[in-house]
């Protein structure tokens, strides 16, 4: 037979009992976990649940009062295209060197669409630009294919002094350079036709540095104005698209006029177009080297600030948020990102901004999308200026 010992409970002496601290009596209780899939608010985008309330149209995105034809308009878009790269960019020596490379390859146009954006008075800009191009300050470069209206991306605008400069860089004859910026200051329409002031030769040198482009280079297809990105328009003949589409037996089949001279073989002159005797049966137009690229690099930012206004509700965000999101959440309270965990810094170099669109400025792009009538600015009560996707 077996016995149960029970020891009685005494209660410990309260002198000794711990008075580390004043809690230690108090009921404990697990913490609550929450769910790991749970986004971090920070993380979350402030989006408006409600329309903004618009008081008014913005017609234009001038700041600088001093901009009053079309020539300080055309300087300013340039000057402002780019940020600077910022000291803790994320990029290594190899991106930096390959974000100025594309920056100063650029050609020195910009679309009609951002002038009107900046000047508001759409008559006044198409006359002065006709007189302009009457007294050969500027030109107008019109590219088949991309569009039409005022979102068109074909029709820019370039001032003769930075096309001059551009054909100083090239490496051709410096008589060349000579009748060729004589046809750039040209008053005279009839003498912008290549073919009654450059012989044959001539006009292929200029093809191959991407100063002159025919009729044979634009498709119907976006591709061929980006087969050859590095060396601009000049080699989009001879894409696999442009030569697929080209007849059998045809000059195009072989990749163009200068499709035998890019593969190494031809002579000097290259090949000529069937009834080349007759010189006005060719269609050539003046162009500008890295055109293409940059065709492709306002497009593709267009599409990219339309994306992000998707995001909202109503298709529509305040000004600030709109160009944090553009930013990819770089602020200037918070260079690092939204997140403010050391281990998940948001460094400028990860985001599309860089990555995509060499550091492109979101001032820049709005005023495209604007011009462009992709988007409309107005003012609001409580947050300033708000932007809608039309």
């Amino acid at each position: 037979m077996s016995y149960r010992v029970s020891k009685s409970k005494q209660k410990r002496p309260s002198f000794l009992r711990s008075t580390s601290s004043p809690f230690s009596g108090a009921s404990h209780r697990k913490p609550i976990q929450r769910s790991k899939t749970k986004p971090d608010p920070q993380d979350e985008d402030d989006d408006f649940e409600d329309r903004l309330e618009d008081v008014g149209l913005v017609e234009t995105l001038k700041t600088d009062l001093s901009l009053r034809d079309v020539p300080q308009a055309i300087n300013y878009i340039k000057s402002h295209m780019f940020d600077e790269i910022p000291e803790k960019s994320g990029l290594n020596s190899t991106r930096t060197a390959e974000v100025l490379n594309f920056r100063r390859n650029l050609p020195p146009i910009v679309t009609n669409a951002h002038i009107h954006a900046l000047i508001n008075s759409p008559t006044m800009v198409e006359k002065e630009i006709g007189q302009l191009t009457a007294a050969g300050i500027i030109r107008r470069i019109v590219i088949p294919g991309r569009g039409s209206g005022a979102s068109s991306i074909s029709d820019a605008l370039v001032n003769v002094k930075d096309w001059i400069e551009r054909l100083n860089t090239t490496i051709i004859l410096d008589d060349l350079k000579n009748k060729y910026t004589n046809i750039l200051q040209s008053k005279n329409e009839k003498s912008l036709q290549l073919q009654d002031t450059l012989n044959d030769g001539e006009i292929n040198v200029l093809i191959e540095v991407g100063l002159v482009t025919s009729s044979s280079s634009f498709g119907t297809s976006k591709s061929t104005l980006y087969s050859n990105p590095d060396k601009s328009l000049a080699g989009t003949a001879t894409s696999i698209h442009n030569i697929a589409r080209a007849a059998s037996g045809s000059i195009g089949a072989v990749g163009g006029q200068t499709g035998l001279n890019k593969l190494g073989g031809g002579g000097s002159a290259g090949l000529r177009l069937q009834g080349s005797s007759d010189k006005k049966s060719a269609s050539y137009k003046l162009s500008l080297p890295s055109t293409g690229p940059y065709l492709k690099l306002v497009e593709a930012a267009r599409s990219q600030l339309v994306t992000l206004l998707s995001r909202s509700k109503y298709n529509e965000a305040p000004l600030y948020l709109l160009k944090e999101r553009w930013n990819g959440g770089v602020s200037t309270k918070n260079p690092h990102g939204r997140s403010q965990d050391p281990f998940r810094m948001v460094l400028p170099a990860k985001t599309r901004k860089w990555k995509d669109f060499y550091g492109l400025s979101f001032d820049w792009v709005l005023a495209e999308c604007l011009g462009a009538g992709l988007i409309e600015v107005f003012n609001t009560k409580s947050v300033g200026l708000g932007v809608r996707a039309v």
